[in-house]
């Protein structure tokens, strides 16, 4: 943030220096009050969306990577979690059962014990809290 507001300072004081130096009051004098108005509302506004820019620019996140800690200390199973990225998918209870070769029950049972072990009373909720220990991408 420093680096930013010192270059802006610097961009500031060459744009006041440049105007010095191309003798202003020359200019002033032969042109009109509102191009020099419009310049500078024109430099200024260029000069913010590039701070904008640089302030507000995020950085691309890389691959993702599972936080196999927290299954661990959670406790969850490797058929739990498949069950959990089902979820995460917007698969129903019987469209997870098909694609694991499992019982709707099971799902359930599974889906239960992923509530209980995530501490949380939803789908959306589980979902959430697993994005946010890095469990699913």
């Amino acid at each position: 943030m420093a680096r930013i507001v010192i270059l802006y300072a610097i961009l500031l004081a060459a744009g006041a220096f440049a105007l010095e130096w191309l003798q202003y009051e020359y200019f002033a004098k032969a042109y009109p009050f509102e191009i020099y108005v419009t310049l500078i509302a024109l430099g200024f506004a260029i000069l913010g969306f590039w701070v904008g820019h640089r302030l507000t620019a995020q950085k691309p996140a890389g691959p993702f990577e599972q936080n196999r800690a927290a299954l661990k200390s959670l406790g969850i199973s490797d058929r739990e979690l498949e069950v959990l990225e089902s979820l995460a998918q917007g698969q129903s209870n019987k469209q997870i059962a098909r694609t694991l070769g499992i019982s709707p029950n099971t799902v359930k049972t599974h889906v239960a014990s992923l509530y209980a072990k995530l501490q949380v009373n939803g789908r959306v909720r589980a979902i959430e809290e697993a994005r946010s220990l890095h469990l699913i991408p």
